[in-house]
């Protein structure tokens, strides 16, 4: 069965970017913002954008009869992670907004009919000679 391949890599690649940028806020905030405990629970969002992000791209090589879904929620959430990881240092919102494009575009191959790609069925035999 064909997948969107390019569509579900580029998404888990800007979903790893998503991912490492929210560790690296909520480890910043973290530290900085600990005396504060319910806003320093907002700055984790961004680990839970990017995780939600790397299960979009899995779902896209995984189940691609639903491609059309993944990819619009792909580029939701690769809009969400800007104020929430920095877009994955702007490049994992890049990716993942590509991903979601390809995977709204990708069509999946035309079925081919029988008779292509296979051998010719023999030639009738001619008819005995009369005589």
């Amino acid at each position: 069965m064909a997948r969107p391949v390019a569509a579900g890599v580029l998404t888990i690649v800007g979903a790893i970017f998503i991912l490492i940028a929210g560790a690296a806020l909520a480890a910043i905030g973290a530290f900085f913002l600990s005396f504060i405990g319910v806003f320093a629970s907002l700055l984790f969002v961004g680990l839970i954008v990017g995780l939600i992000t790397l299960i979009l791209g899995i779902m896209m090589l995984v189940n691609p009869g639903g491609h059309v879904i993944w990819g619009v929620l792909a580029i939701v959430f690769a809009i969400v992670s800007i104020p929430f990881a920095l877009g994955g240092f702007f490049i994992g919102f890049i990716l993942a907004l590509v991903g979601g494009i390809l995977a709204i575009v990708w069509k999946p191959p035309m079925a081919l009919p029988v008779y292509m790609g296979q051998a010719q069925p023999p030639a009738p035999m001619p008819p005995p000679p009369t005589g």
